[in-house]
């Protein structure tokens, strides 16, 4: 996990792994794995405890917050990525239950495991 300098004002990404596979863009169902902390190490969320499947959304669609959005375009599958997402593109001033405090940057480690584009 990078060391974050608060407060992080921009979304910031750094490849692990470059995937080979399709590449995410905007409009396409995507499958992740991911894990979610806070900037001091906290674990808020994780996909994997719950199945091999991994969680599906619609790229650029709003479905999630929007440093998703925007640090899952561009990566490839079998990439991992880690997004740095600043209170702006995450949940801003909301608290999310006792578990993210508000205005509170977010660290993922994404994996894609699928990009779907969607026939027309």
């Amino acid at each position: 996990m990078p060391t974050i300098a608060e407060p992080v004002t921009e979304l910031m990404m750094k490849d692990e792994v470059v995937g080979t596979g399709a590449t995410a863009e905007a409009g396409d169902t995507v499958t992740v794995h991911y894990v979610g902390t806070l900037t001091d190490g906290t674990v808020f969320d994780a996909s994997r405890p719950r199945g091999d499947e991994g969680f599906t959304f619609t790229l650029g669609a709003g479905q999630v917050i929007k440093g998703w959005d925007q640090g899952v375009a561009g990566m490839k599958e079998g990439g991992k990525r880690v997004l740095v997402i600043p209170a702006s593109l995450a949940y801003g001033d909301q608290a999310i239950g006792n578990v993210i405090p508000a205005n509170s940057t977010l660290v993922f480690e994404v994996e894609l495991l699928k990009a779907q584009k969607i026939r027309q």
